[in-house]
């Protein structure tokens, strides 16, 4: 595991402890629930996936090209300084290669953010924290490990097949919020000191002119209210930590900060509030009220076709049945029966159709009375095998081969 050494000499790994025990438990149960999926859908999953890429693809490429076409790329003639940055980081943080970045005009935001299209990976610097921090360049390094964080620990690629896991109550702001924090011990790595660091977080709360005088251990002292039932539920429902418990974790001696535990009525009341800011804010509803849609659409008529065929299976014992005892009518006698009342059966369930026999042929009719298939008909259809008894063969006429048993195929 990696490591950065903090100012008292111990080493500080670069994931934050809590990130690969809730990664693991979010992998099994997305993959149980996909796996679910893809077989309640018989595969069908697999077209709307391939469709859900593709809108993918159109929606991250206009973004990429809106970037292209619009920020500055950062290399080595443009803005040098923060290539540079950019290049020192990745060496620390072993990331190769090192990803496209771009400078792009925040128009008031304070943030970085990485992302991913086919294969490459991409940061982006918005101008105007990089403008806040130009007198403690220092500090942007701390925004760049960041986003180099999401990066190295693969975040951006995960995060489709966690989705089902990050809706859940509780483990998917769980989770999301221990990657903020492992994030931001890479960006702590790529600061020279943790004061860079803490002054990088003091721009996003103080802003571009105020953090130069903002006391980052009296703002991490605010952490110590976070304990209160409204502060507990808020962030156990949020994708990110309360910033100031962000800035307690980046002091040069963390564990001086009083961190609460968080309200246990809290935690019982977030346990039922589903977690729909994995994308953040509105855009992240609307992302899963899609996700949501899309799994309906498969899910819903798969499960209708599903009673549609317990319905068929459920007729066809009831037919079964007569047939059983048109058979052993004629293997007693020799002769086929008048109708199924002499046979000796009994309708037992027929709710789903009526059974009848072609007292001429020998055949069992079953009619079904249920939609999709109303007044069509399963035939059972007889013959005499090697031994003069009577076998039966099952005919689905003109209902839909998804809905009959292999049989009656």
């Amino acid at each position: 595991m990696s490591s950065v050494t903090n100012p008292s000499g111990q080493a500080e790994p670069l994931i934050y402890r809590h990130e690969k025990p809730l990664f693991a438990i979010a992998l099994v149960i997305s993959l149980v629930v996909w796996l679910a999926v893809l077989v309640g859908t018989f595969g069908v999953l697999l077209i709307w996936v391939g469709i859900a890429f593709l809108i993918y693809l159109f929606i991250q490429s206009a973004f990429i090209s809106f970037l292209r076409g619009t920020a500055s790329q950062i290399t080595v003639e443009q803005f040098p300084d923060l290539h540079e940055r950019i290049t020192d980081c990745c060496a620390k943080l072993s990331v190769s290669p090192v990803p496209d970045a771009y400078l792009l005009n925040g128009n008031g935001a304070f943030n970085a953010f990485a992302t991913r299209f086919l294969g490459r990976n991409f940061i982006v610097l918005l101008s105007d924290v990089v403008d806040a921090l130009d007198s403690e360049p220092d500090a942007i390094n701390f925004y760049i490990g960041h986003e180099l964080g999401h990066i190295r620990r693969s975040h951006l690629l995960w995060g489709p097949l966690l989705f089902p896991a990050s809706i859940l109550p509780l483990l998917g702001a769980g989770y999301s919020r221990a990657r903020e924090y492992t994030c931001d011990l890479h960006g702590v790595a790529c600061c020279a000191s943790p004061a860079a660091a803490q002054h990088g977080i003091a721009a996003l709360a103080a802003g571009s002119r105020r953090w130069r005088t903002l006391d980052a251990t009296r703002y991490a002292a605010q952490a110590e209210s976070s304990g209160g039932f409204w502060m507990s539920f808020h962030e156990l429902i949020s994708s990110y930590p309360w910033l100031v418990k962000r800035m307690a974790r980046v002091l040069e001696r963390p564990q001086e900060a009083k961190i609460p535990r968080r309200n246990i009525f809290a935690w019982v009341l977030a346990l039922f509030v589903p977690h729909l800011g994995y994308a953040g804010g509105a855009a992240s509803l609307l992302v899963t009220i899609a996700v949501i849609g899309i799994l309906a659409a498969v899910a819903l008529p798969a499960y209708q076709d599903y009673t549609v065929r317990a319905k068929i299976a459920g007729a066809l014992k009831e037919g079964n049945s007569a047939a059983a005892a048109v058979g052993d009518y004629y293997n007693r006698t020799r002769l086929l029966p008048p109708n199924l009342e002499a046979a000796g059966y009994a309708p037992s369930n027929p709710a789903y159709g009526a059974v009848t026999l072609d007292a001429a042929k020998g055949i069992v009719r079953i009619q079904l009375a249920f939609q999709p298939v109303a007044g069509k008909a399963i035939l059972l259809l007889p013959s005499l095998d090697e031994n003069k008894r009577v076998v039966w063969k099952c005919s689905g006429g003109e209902i839909e081969a998804r809905f009959l048993p292999q049989a009656c195929r």
